[in-house]
């Protein structure tokens, strides 16, 4: 069985239209705008992905065509078994939400290793990039409007935007308690927290929702 991935499904909901070689797949994912939320930028993702979809069956090799000095060119094909299996993703991606493990949310789970200061200035840092991204989005998005484009194909743009508003202004709040030391650390009070709720040698398991104990005090 192919296993789901964006491009896979890209590819899968490219040939549904008809016909097509692997670069004109690329051109009409990013001429669409597709980019934002697919990465196509290495041709040879591209490739790879095309491979597995072959194997399993749900593309074929339409045919070979040479366009004067352009080397020679394969055009894809979906199968039927490759149209069920897009409409298949299409459903399990849109009603299931996916356990992903994205790289901001497990640096935020390491943050003691830095200092307070230190963590403040690389957020703030964070603030300004997101501000650029939300305004090459905002150009995009009124771009697309101005060409009345419909809001079906818009729809994955509004959610990455809602994302970026959301990650920006919790971004400024953490920011705005560290700069108010609400929220802050130092190397005893961490080694406090790890003598307090240390990990006992014999544990073979440890959920992170089990009841912390309490903090001992002396007599």
């Amino acid at each position: 069985m192919v296993r789901y991935s964006p491009l896979a499904l890209a590819v899968l909901a490219m040939l549904t239209e008809g016909p097509m070689h692997p670069y004109r797949m690329q051109q009409l994912i990013k001429a669409r705008g597709k980019d934002e939320v697919i990465n196509v930028s290495q041709r040879n993702s591209l490739y790879q992905t095309i491979d597995r979809l072959m194997r399993g069956d749900l593309i074929a090799v339409r045919e070979t065509e040479r366009d004067g000095a352009f080397p020679e060119r394969t055009i894809y094909e979906i199968t039927e078994a490759g149209r069920d299996t897009a409409r298949l993703w299409l459903r399990e991606q849109l009603a299931q939400p996916a356990r992903e493990f994205p790289a901001f949310p497990a640096a935020l789970s390491f943050l003691p290793v830095l200092t307070p200061d230190d963590v403040c200035r690389q957020l703030v840092t964070r603030i300004g990039a997101l501000e650029r991204e939300l305004a090459r989005l905002d150009g995009v998005d009124e771009h697309a409007h101005a060409m009345q484009v419909p809001r079906l194909f818009l729809l994955e743009g509004e959610l990455v935007r809602g994302k970026l508003v959301a990650e920006l202004d919790w971004v400024r709040s953490v920011v705005a308690d560290l700069k108010s030391s609400a929220l802050t650390w130092s190397p005893e009070w961490l080694d406090e927290i790890a003598q307090r709720f240390a990990l006992p040698a014999d544990a073979t398991s440890y959920k992170l929702n089990t009841p912390f104990p309490a903090k001992e005090t002396k007599a």
